[in-house]
């Protein structure tokens, strides 16, 4: 019953949340939803209805296990600047959601979109949803 419950006050509150977001085939709207085992990003163009583009963890294992099976080539050392970063500890779940928010951005890029308006789907901007944020950021994607 409490579970109900709670998807009931999650729908409510993404009603709140997209009455004030829209996405244009420009600037899509980019959705999380969150599962116990899976976390699914879209690019939603809202004037036409579809789904431009989508990533989750199930595209993530199926990609992993394919550079598996490539040799592996010795890579070049970049030099790097210096900087002092606060660095963010995940684990788990939140460690999967920040691949899939990179693999979304990286995807994004390549159909020439850096613009996009963030939807949370009524989750608190937290854990997983937060790690999707960060993640597709420091690919290049522009909230």
């Amino acid at each position: 019953m409490d579970t109900k419950i709670k998807q009931e006050k999650r729908k409510r509150r993404h009603k709140r949340v997209r009455a004030k977001i829209f996405g244009t085939s420009k600037v899509p709207r980019f959705c999380v939803f969150r599962s116990n085992k899976r976390v699914y990003a879209q690019l939603i163009d809202d004037e036409k209805g579809k789904t431009i583009l989508s990533a989750s963890n199930i595209e993530l294992k199926n990609k992993k296990q394919k550079t598996k099976n490539k040799k592996l080539q010795p890579k070049t050392k970049k030099l790097e600047k210096k900087e002092e970063k606060k660095e963010v500890v995940r684990s788990g779940k939140a460690t999967i959601a920040y691949e899939v928010g990179k693999m979304i951005a990286e995807k994004a890029l390549e159909k020439k979109i850096k613009k996009v308006v963030f939807d949370r789907g009524g989750y608190k901007y937290h854990g997983r949803v937060r790690a999707v944020a960060e993640g597709a950021r420091e690919t290049g994607l522009v909230f």
